[in-house]
């Protein structure tokens, strides 16, 4: 007797319909220490499935927020200019917008290292952060940024508000995707938001991941890949009402979202939104299950352009989640990629999980001289390129692997 189908996170309805199968994975964000590189390391499918009945694109892996965020966590938002750019953008013009002042309260969940939420101090607007990796949250708290070492969850978010307050700007950042009980985290931020308050989110774009095969953004730190349509559903389910939205260029297409307590008008950009993701058939099941055919066509082109720079030395450029799940579903080891860099010292040192490519400062580029460098976080292609400008020296050329992989000569 086969096993019975998991049910949907959100609704609870069984999940049948593949979205994506990248095979056994490892943890992407686990990279592995030089004296641990022999130990066994465990793989786990990555298998994303779609509920026919909500349309919620999900993982039914059964790991816990606490398997992943720990205090190890190496993901520091402060180490991306561009992000930091946009989170500085976005606070100075919320302050605007919201006419927040040093009477507000503005609360931000997966605050990380305060990357944000320190935009808020120069104007004395009082801020709360809420992170549940503690390495993360201690760099905050030294920056001056009062940090709570949660999880956000409904029991939690009653005894935050009672005692700090409640928010008139709630922040929930790439972290929607993370929860993996999506309905006791909605039930957080209702608690959270002060009555006449307004949530904000930003989420990447499940219309965007299909449009740029994105397959890389999947992995095991993400339960979820939202649409307007689902997050707007979840919401509501919540009293949680959304009522404006807007396109992001960050993590290679993302939405922000508003919403409030009460009901209100949706704006127009908001109806063209729902548009958008309904002239590409997300209100239709079929269209989310032929995305595994289009990853499986992206691997092959990749292999093939990888044949052709046999005897080139080819290095990479970041040590994001996303490239571990690219390097692991393509299969590649140190053999074909030699080394990677990243700015992150945490990362500096370390060997990338499965593939068991070595992590290096972004100097090691400049003493190797590698003729191809294999762009890892796509996403902010340009600002790397810009930073490796000084590989024209010795004509080394880019490699950017999706929507469909190419060879980008300065």
């Amino acid at each position: 007797m086969s096993d019975p189908s998991p049910l949907c996170r959100f609704c609870s309805q069984p999940l049948r319909d593949t979205f994506a199968d990248l095979g056994n994975q490892p943890v992407a964000n686990n990279l592995i220490a030089p004296d641990r590189v022999n130990d066994h390391e465990p793989l786990y499918p990555l298998h994303v499935f779609v509920c026919s009945h909500c349309l919620l694109v999900q993982t039914p892996s059964s790991f816990s927020s606490e398997d992943i965020f720990t205090d190890r966590y190496p993901y520091f938002s402060s180490f991306s200019s561009s992000w930091l750019d946009h989170s500085r953008m976005y606070a100075e013009n919320a302050i605007t917008q919201f006419n927040l002042n040093k009477n507000s309260m503005v609360i931000e969940v997966a605050s990380n290292d305060g990357y944000l939420l320190k935009n808020f101090l120069p104007k004395k607007i009082p801020v709360l952060g809420i992170e549940p990796t503690a390495n993360t949250a201690r760099a905050a708290i030294s920056a001056g940024i009062p940090t709570e070492v949660c999880f956000l969850t409904e029991q939690s978010s009653v005894v935050i508000g009672k005692r700090y307050g409640y928010a008139d700007l709630l922040i929930a950042n790439n972290v929607f995707a993370h929860v993996p009980d999506i309905n006791d985290f909605t039930k957080g931020l209702k608690n959270l938001l002060a009555p006449g308050g307004v949530l904000t989110m930003e989420f990447a774009h499940v219309l965007k991941l299909m449009e740029n095969t994105a397959f890389d953004t999947i992995y095991h730190e993400h339960f979820y890949y939202h649409s307007l349509h689902t997050v707007s559903r979840i919401l509501i389910s919540h009293e949680l009402h959304v009522y404006d939205a807007e396109e992001l260029p960050t993590h290679g297409g993302s939405l922000r979202i508003y919403a409030k307590n009460m009901s209100d008008a949706p704006t127009d950009r908001m109806h063209k939104i729902l548009e958008k993701e309904r002239k590409a058939g997300l209100m239709d099941i079929k269209a989310y299950t032929t995305f595994d055919g289009k990853i499986r066509n992206n691997k092959q082109e990749f292999m093939k352009l990888l044949g052709t720079l046999k005897g080139h030395p080819v290095a990479a450029y970041g040590a994001p989640a996303k490239g571990n799940t690219l390097l692991n579903y393509y299969g590649l080891t140190a053999k074909d990629i030699a080394f990677t860099v990243d700015k992150n010292p945490a990362k500096q040192g370390m060997i990338l999980p499965g593939s068991r490519i070595p992590v290096f400062p972004p100097d090691e580029i400049k003493k190797r001289k590698p003729e191809y460098i294999l762009i890892l976080p796509w996403n902010i292609k340009k600002e790397i390129m810009g930073d490796l400008s000084y590989t024209s020296q010795w004509g080394a050329s880019f490699i950017v692997p999706v929507p469909h992989p190419k060879i980008i000569q300065p």
